[in-house]
Formats: structure tokens, C-alpha cells, sequence
């Protein structure tokens, strides 16, 4: 019993506890919201996505992303003398995996291990296993982390403003590779409620971003500047420890609201770089953009499965985490990129109708009343067995 309440806290945050979550939570290729008239309807690449093979296209070529070839494996940054061994990412299930990667300073080493862990989970079976996760990520000494204010503005940063932007690209691509294994690594305790699907996903999500930080890294060294080059904030990460307790609430605030972030800042951040004659730099984070796609989606999906299971109301699910946490929606709305993504608009969009709220609370009065009516019913159908039992006990006159 202590273990189950244990994960209604972990779940959900304690204004959104509730007796009724199911011992069993099997994860299911597709969410029928059956009981109520909203019907969920994940991005449509979500499925090949997920099935789709393992992608080695970690260095940007003259026509786009390729794998790395061998000569440009041993002159890239991956091959840093004064890296500790791989030792083929080793560990025995996906949690320890994923707690050594968070535990691994050098960026380029951190981002090698992270696509060791998801191909050794792909390819070897490993069990999703149970690990502690570090209290946060290790850091290189560079770049200096500091507070979003004392970010310096491009004119004073001293990199010119393709790689002002690629640098601060690169930085949040990092991060989201510490942020994907930590959900992997400090929800693992959970996986029978969770489903293996789950944690596949955002091993998945992991090995993408680590692909999108490699990307940056070499655009960055072709022309000229490196990882670390400037000083860094540490916003992200402070969301991510915000919910290191509740499963919901770290959906919410890492692929609803920092990533789908992304979202609406990649096509500005493209225009960008082709309006400063960056096109190559242009055409890399063009393409991250849409990869992003598919990780926001995710958040949507399991996001949405929780509050199934959960039996609650998304959009307003996600709004009452919004105020518990903190978590700050800005303008403008890519709508475009997260309407694909699936994410309702009125979940977001104070603008928008709140015809989504309105259903889900007349289907919630709906749900209340449809069992008032079957607990009446049963009443009276034992009040009617019990009146009849005691007629054939009472004594004939």
C-alpha cells in the first residue's frame, strides 16, 4: 500500500492526488478517451518515428547530416586526447546507463555515451533497471554558468551572431540530453506503472539531442569559436529540479513548455542566420527545428496517457501545473509547428475558445452523474431483494 501511494506522489503533485489510480498502468499504442467526446490525436509521425532505425548521421556534410566518416571521426572534437575511456558505455540496464551519462562532464564524451546507451538499449535488450540519478548533471568548467540577466548581449559577447546564436543552440542542446536521461534515470522506480515505452521514448529523445548538439558543435568550430566561448544560464536545468518529484508536472515543463518553446523561437532563429549570410548554420538548426517535432509530441502523448489513467482533465490538468510550478508560458505561438506537434491550442492560447474546458467539465459532470445514477440504481435494487427476502421470512397471520 505505502508503495502505491508513493507513486500517486511521484506522479502527480499533491493538489492533483487522487484514491483511484489503477495498480496496473500498461502503456497502449493508442489513448481512447472513450467515456468522453474528446478524442486525442498524437502527431502522425509519431509511431514511425519511434520505429524508425538507428540514425548515425552525426556530422553535417556539404548536403546535409551523414555518418561520421572515419577521417572525420579522428579530427572532430569526439576524439579529445584527454577523454576518459567509453568502455562501451557500460552498464548492465538503461538507468545506469543514463546515470553515467549525466554523471559525464566533458560535453562531446557525454554526447558519444548517450548514443552508446540507446544503442546498446536498442540492440542488446537491456532491462530499464533501477539507478539513482546525480543530484544535477556534471559540467565542464566552461561555458561559466550564470543567471539569465548576466547573459551578455551579442555586440558584447565577442562572437559574431551566427555563432552568438549556434553557441546558445548548443547549450540548450546539452541540457536536453541531461534532461531526457534524468526523466529516464529518476523516474525508473515507476516503469511498471509507466510502461517501457515511456522511457524508450525519451531515450530516444536523448540520442537525437545529442545528435543536435554535435551538429552545433561543428558549425561552431568551422567557424572559428567552440562550446564555452561565452557565458551560459542554468535556467533550464532549475525547471527540470523543480519537478524531480512528479512525472506530470516534469511533462509539463520540459517538452510542453521549454521545448515547445523551441518551436516558436526555430523559424525566427533561421531567418536569422540567413538574413547575417549564414546558410549552412541556417539549414542546421532549420533541421533541428523539425526534429523538435517529434519530441514535443511525445510530452503530449504522455501527458495525455497520465491524465487518462488519472482519469483528468488534460487542458486543465496542464493550466493547474502551470500555477503550481511556476511555468511560464511566452509569446509569440509557432501554431503551426505546435498544432503538428498536437498540442490544443487551448491548453496555451488564453486567446483561444475554452470550448475544450467546457466538454471536459460537462463530460466530468456527466461521468458524475452517470454513476450517482448506477449507485441509486444498485440502492434500489438491494433495497428491493432485501424488502422481498424479508416477506418470505415474515410469519403468515
Amino acid at each position: 500500500m505505502r508503495f502505491h501511494l508513493k507513486i500517486r506522489t511521484m506522479l502527480l503533485a499533491p493538489k492533483l492526488r487522487f484514491s483511484s489510480f489503477p495498480l496496473h498502468f500498461h502503456y497502449t499504442t493508442k489513448l481512447r478517451f472513450s467515456s468522453s467526446p474528446l478524442q486525442f490525436s498524437p502527431w502522425s509521425g509519431l509511431q514511425s518515428w519511434r520505429e524508425s532505425p538507428l540514425n548515425e548521421d552525426r556530422f553535417w556534410g556539404p548536403n546535409g547530416p551523414q555518418p561520421l566518416l572515419h577521417s572525420q571521426h579522428s579530427s572532430s572534437h569526439t576524439d579529445a586526447s584527454n577523454q576518459p575511456p567509453l568502455l562501451e558505455a557500460s552498464g548492465s540496464s538503461l538507468a545506469e546507463l543514463g546515470a553515467l551519462v549525466l554523471s559525464t562532464s566533458d560535453p562531446f564524451t557525454k554526447s558519444k555515451l548517450s548514443h552508446l546507451a540507446f544503442s546498446r538499449w536498442r540492440n542488446e535488450n537491456l532491462p530499464i533497471g533501477l539507478c539513482q540519478p546525480p543530484s544535477r548533471p556534471a559540467r565542464p568548467p566552461n561555458p561559466q554558468l550564470v543567471s539569465p540577466k548576466e547573459i551578455p548581449v551579442p555586440k558584447n559577447s565577442g562572437l559574431p551572431l551566427n555563432a552568438y546564436m549556434l553557441h546558445n543552440l548548443a547549450h540548450v542542446e546539452l541540457n536536453a540530453i541531461d534532461l531526457a536521461w534524468d526523466t529516464v534515470v529518476r523516474f525508473s522506480p515507476f516503469y511498471e506503472i509507466l510502461g517501457e515505452e515511456f522511457f524508450a521514448d525519451f531515450t530516444h529523445v536523448a540520442d537525437d539531442e545529442s545528435r543536435h548538439f554535435v551538429w552545433c558543435s561543428q558549425r561552431l568550430a568551422e567557424i572559428g569559436f567552440n562550446y564555452g566561448d561565452m557565458p551560459a544560464h542554468n535556467l533550464l536545468w532549475r525547471e527540470c529540479e523543480k519537478s524531480s518529484d512528479n512525472v506530470a508536472a516534469r511533462l509539463a515543463a520540459i517538452p510542453l513548455v521549454q521545448e515547445a518553446r523551441g518551436l516558436d523561437a526555430g523559424p525566427r532563429l533561421v531567418q536569422k542566420m540567413v538574413g547575417f549570410g549564414d546558410h549552412r548554420s541556417s539549414s542546421i538548426v532549420a533541421r533541428i527545428a523539425e526534429e523538435e517535432i517529434a519530441h514535443v509530441a511525445v510530452g503530449v502523448y504522455w501527458f495525455n496517457s497520465i491524465c487518462h489513467k488519472m482519469n483528468r482533465a488534460p487542458c486543465s490538468t496542464f493550466k493547474e501545473l502551470l500555477q503550481e510550478y511556476n511555468l511560464e508560458l511566452k509569446e509569440p505561438f509557432n501554431y503551426s509547428a505546435r498544432d503538428e506537434a498536437g498540442i490544443p491550442r487551448e491548453w496555451y492560447d488564453s486567446s483561444s475558445t475554452n470550448k475544450q474546458e467546457l466538454e471536459e467539465n460537462l463530460n466530468n459532470s456527466q461521468q458524475l452523474s452517470e454513476a450517482s445514477d448506477a449507485v441509486y440504481d444498485r440502492l434500489a435494487c438491494i433495497i428491493s431483494v432485501e424488502s422481498e427476502h424479508s416477506n418470505l421470512n415474515r410469519p403468515s397471520e
